[in-house]
Formats: C-alpha cells, sequence, structure tokens
C-alpha cells in the first residue's frame, strides 16, 4: 500500500549521506508500474489543466525533456502516487529532516528518434530556495539505460554550492565553473534501473541522462521534496509565482503539504 512505509537500510542513508545521491530497486510494484503509466498516459493528454506542460512539441526543449510539472493537480491517479507516505518517507529517512513537504513533481519523457541529452546541471539552482536539502526522487517507468536516457550521478558533489542555473538548450559546461574544478565527471555513476525501481539525488547533485535513441518514449516520474521550514529565496518559479510569498516566507500551505 501506498500509505505504508519502506524502511531503508543503514548502508542506502550512510551511501545518500555521503554521495548524494542512491538507488533503491522494487520501490513500486509491477503492477504499481502499470497503474502509474496509464495515469501519466491520461494526464499528458490533458488540455488546460492546473498542471504546466513546459515545451511544445518541435521545440528545442522538448527534444531534452517533454516535461509537465504537477500532474498531481490534474489527476487524481497521479496524486495518489506524489503524494504517498512510501515515497515521502523514504526521503525523509535519506533527508534526515524532521519532516518534508512537497515541491512539486513533474513528468520527464524523453521523446524516441530526435531525443537530446540532458546536460550536466544541478537541481537547486532552479529552485526558490534559501536552504540547501531539498532532494529529488526519480522513478523509472521503463527499465532504463545509457540507450533511452538512464541518469548519471556523480558522487560527492553534493557539496558544491553557489553555482548557477545551466540553460538546457544551450549548455554551458557546468564542470568548467571555478567552482566545480574539483570536480571528476569520470568518477560518475551510470544509474540503470529497472521500472519501478528509483533513485534519490540531493539537489546540488551533479547529473546528467543520456539521450533516448530507441523508437518508445523514456518515462519517469520525479517528485521533488523539501525539508520542513524552507523558506523563499524570492526568485520566480512556475510552482510559486503568483502566490503570494514573500522573500524569507515559509514555503507551505495547499499546494506544498507536508507529506512526512
Amino acid at each position: 500500500m501506498l500509505d505504508s512505509t519502506k524502511v531503508l537500510t543503514e548502508e542506502q542513508v550512510r551511501y545518500y549521506r555521503e554521495n548524494g545521491f542512491v538507488q533503491i530497486d522494487d520501490m513500486l510494484s509491477a503492477e504499481e508500474v502499470e497503474e502509474l503509466r496509464g495515469y501519466l498516459e491520461e494526464t499528458m493528454a490533458v488540455q488546460n489543466g492546473r498542471s504546466t506542460q513546459t515545451a511544445a512539441s518541435g521545440d528545442l526543449y522538448y527534444k531534452v525533456l517533454n516535461q509537465r510539472v504537477n500532474t498531481w493537480r490534474d489527476h487524481g491517479g497521479m496524486a495518489r502516487f506524489v503524494l504517498s507516505r512510501r515515497l515521502a518517507d523514504a526521503a525523509k529517512q535519506l533527508s534526515g529532516a524532521s519532516g518534508v513537504r512537497l515541491f512539486h513533481d513533474h513528468a520527464l519523457l524523453k521523446m524516441p528518434q530526435d531525443s537530446k541529452p540532458t546536460p550536466w546541471h544541478q537541481d537547486l539552482p532552479y529552485w526558490p530556495m534559501n536552504e540547501p536539502g531539498a532532494l529529488s526522487i526519480w522513478i523509472a517507468l521503463d527499465d532504463v539505460d545509457e540507450h533511452n536516457g538512464c541518469l548519471m550521478m556523480v558522487p560527492k558533489s553534493q557539496k558544491i554550492k553557489n553555482l548557477k542555473s545551466i540553460d538546457l538548450v544551450n549548455p554551458e559546461d557546468i564542470f568548467s565553473n571555478d567552482g566545480a574544478k574539483d570536480v571528476d565527471r569520470n568518477t560518475a555513476a551510470v544509474v540503470r534501473m529497472k521500472a519501478g525501481s528509483c533513485s534519490f539525488h540531493d539537489g546540488l547533485t551533479f547529473h546528467y541522462a543520456h539521450a533516448n535513441e530507441t523508437d518508445k518514449p523514456r518515462r519517469a516520474l520525479a517528485i521533488v521534496y523539501m525539508p520542513d521550514g524552507t523558506t523563499y529565496s524570492g526568485a520566480n518559479h512556475v510552482c510559486t509565482d503568483g502566490l503570494g510569498f514573500r522573500k524569507g516566507d515559509v514555503l507551505t500551505g495547499g499546494l506544498f503539504p507536508r507529506l512526512a
């Protein structure tokens, strides 16, 4: 049941805190994966809903990611997974936070044929948060490897702070930044997974996704969690714009529920 918890091992927690990411196999059952695939397909077809489609077919960004943010606001089935205790509690165990809140979810599809890699980047520079500590779960809904868009992560790179966001369409080399001179991309782990398995990564972990060279979409669901008490930086973001937050306010309320 999605409202039950999954107790992680001490080794998984230690590995995450040391390296900034961890892979956890079989987070979802085969039946849950099939159920979530159906919900995702229905949600991606929604027109004029409350979720946000970040690019249209044919756009340069779409070739990197066919992405929809806050799918839970359009589909009760998606909400069942995005708001689930099992996934959020795992994030809480890894982070060590007293509680975690949802920031947003996003469906991440690498479309077939004319797919582009997702360049090396950190997530936190895109999020309007004053404090570090936010993390993402990345759930594979298809088996993933280097041929269809699996992730790569650089161990211990979560220790690199204060870098800027990377343009995912016209990227610069994040490793050329002065602050990243001690990060060795040759140590990157290739995160191959079976459908239903997942990885968690810190918002500062350097990561990358391969292009999809197959003839089928690569489907994944990512959910961003933030420690309870995280405050708003004042930066623009599709999930906070227009909500009346002022710089320094705690990110809370119905769109950012405490899940664990």
